[in-house]
């Protein structure tokens, strides 16, 4: 490109600097397009955390088989319906999710809680095997229980097996250990009086007695009553209730003497012996049209008597008295 006459011609210099600027913003990409290719870069991988045996990357599959992202956010992605997942693993501690995820319906009890700690790979990934020491540990886990605990929630009961429920709380951990530069963000509240701006309740003394106890429940005035609260402690009507409504189990009003369907074809009668059965083994025999492997077995988890009053409270609730 040619000069006016009579001007000083600075074409060529503005050429070289368009060139030296292109040149280092090309440099600049190639530098960052190999930095991406660098393993982690610091960062949390998805395949190298894991719990119970399965990596966050299977529990990343179900988080979105169950279109979970429709009302949760993880990491300022998704909706907000429900609350941000990003650091919930890190908040209530993998005793509370097993707790929760099986029957999301109710919110789970301090003694639902528990009896998940009896399980030793769930009290060696908590870190702790007592019911005071884990909600000490994770306090918004002790805040949920106190405030929340055995009443009904918004999220539904989903068919979740318990190779998937775990595989969740793997994906969970991993989001609870990745650097989110601040994400979630937390509201400033210093100085603000109003009830919504004050913190939670402080709930460890509140919830450490809903715990299981050793030997049923001594106040309560007749052995029905005594399954009806031990069956509320224990979390079983976040999954059962009281009528005849199906939540993720059958509803135990009338069912006690009903004839059942098992998954084989063959039928069997709702008595004491299969109650009690059902209560220690749940996958021993499983009726038509329900999930195995959802319900904890609670063999060693509750003595003969704990199990006596609650097959008492089933058979109270209604159905053929033979």
């Amino acid at each position: 490109m040619s000069c006016p006459p009579g001007q000083r011609c600075e074409e060529g210099a503005k050429r070289r600097r368009a060139l030296l600027v292109l040149g280092t913003m090309g440099a600049i990409f190639l530098a960052l397009s190999a930095a991406s290719f660098v393993d982690s870069r610091g960062q949390a991988i998805p395949s190298q955390v894991s719990y119970a045996g399965y990596d966050a990357v299977e529990g990343k599959r179900v988080f979105q088989a169950y279109n979970c992202m429709g009302c949760h956010t993880i990491v300022g992605n998704g909706a907000y319906f429900g609350p941000d997942l990003t650091k919930l693993y890190g908040k209530v501690g993998p005793a509370w999710l097993e707790a929760f995820l099986p029957s999301a319906g109710a919110w789970p009890t301090s003694g639902a809680v528990a009896m998940q700690l009896r399980d030793g790979a769930i009290a060696d990934e908590s870190g702790t095997a007592s019911i005071d020491a884990y909600l000490e540990k994770y306090p918004d886990a002790a805040e949920r229980v106190a405030r929340r605990g055995g009443h009904a929630s918004l999220m539904p009961n989903l068919p979740l097996t318990r190779v998937e429920t775990q595989q969740l709380v793997a994906f969970l951990k991993y989001a609870s250990s990745i650097h989110t530069e601040g994400w979630p963000p937390k509201p400033k509240v210093d100085g603000l009086s109003f009830p919504q701006a004050r913190p939670m309740p402080a709930a460890l003394a509140s919830t450490a007695g809903g715990a299981i106890p050793a030997g049923g429940q001594a106040a309560a005035a007749s052995p029905a009553e005594q399954g009806a609260q031990l069956a509320r402690d224990t979390g079983c009507m976040a999954c059962h209730s009281a009528g005849t409504e199906r939540l993720v189990g059958p509803g135990w009003g009338g069912l006690y003497g009903t004839e059942e369907t098992l998954d084989d074809g063959s039928t069997i009668r709702v008595d004491e012996a299969y109650l009690t059965e059902s209560i220690l083994d749940p996958d021993a025999k499983v009726v038509k049209g329900y999930v195995p492997h959802v319900m904890p077995a609670y063999e060693g988890m509750l003595d003969a008597g704990q199990v006596e009053s609650i097959v008492t409270y089933i058979r109270s609730l209604g159905g053929d008295h033979p």
